[in-house]
C-alpha cells in the first residue's frame, strides 16, 4: 500500500512538474495547422496519465502542436482491450497509426518521438 501511494504521488508530480515546465507550441499559418491537424485524425496515443515515458511523449506533442487523440488505457476498459487486441500487448506509450487503410502499433517513446518529428517537425 505505501509502494501505490509512493507510485501514484511521483505520478502527479511529473504530470505538475511537466505542467509548469511544458516547452512553447510550434507556430504554423492557419493553412499549415490545419494540415497538420487532419494528418493527426489518424493518430491515437495509448496511455496513462502520469506514465513519465507518457509525459514525455505528450510533451513532443504539445512542442510540435500536433493534437493527437488521447486514449487512457488505464482506466478505460475499452481502449485497454483496442489496445491488447491492436498492438499486442498493454504498454504504454504507443502510438496507432492508420495510414492508407492500414493500421500500425508504435511502442517506445522515443521511436514515437522520432516519427512525430520526422513527420510533422517541418509541416
Amino acid at each position: 500500500m505505501i509502494v501505490k501511494a509512493l507510485r501514484v504521488g511521483l505520478g502527479q508530480l511529473i504530470v505538475f512538474g511537466d505542467w509548469i515546465s511544458r516547452p512553447a507550441k510550434r507556430k504554423r499559418d492557419a493553412a499549415a495547422q490545419a494540415k497538420v491537424e487532419e494528418q493527426a485524425r489518424d493518430l491515437a496515443l495509448y496511455q496513462f496519465h502520469a506514465c513519465p515515458f507518457c509525459v514525455k511523449t505528450r510533451r513532443a506533442m504539445h512542442r510540435l502542436n500536433v493534437p493527437v487523440a488521447l486514449r487512457d488505457a488505464k482506466h478505460d476498459p475499452v481502449h485497454r482491450q483496442a489496445l491488447l487486441e491492436g498492438g499486442g500487448r498493454i504498454k504504454v506509450p504507443c502510438l496507432r497509426i492508420e495510414e492508407a487503410g492500414q493500421v500500425r502499433w508504435m511502442y517506445e517513446s522515443n521511436d514515437i518521438i522520432a516519427y512525430l518529428d520526422q513527420r510533422f517537425a517541418n509541416a
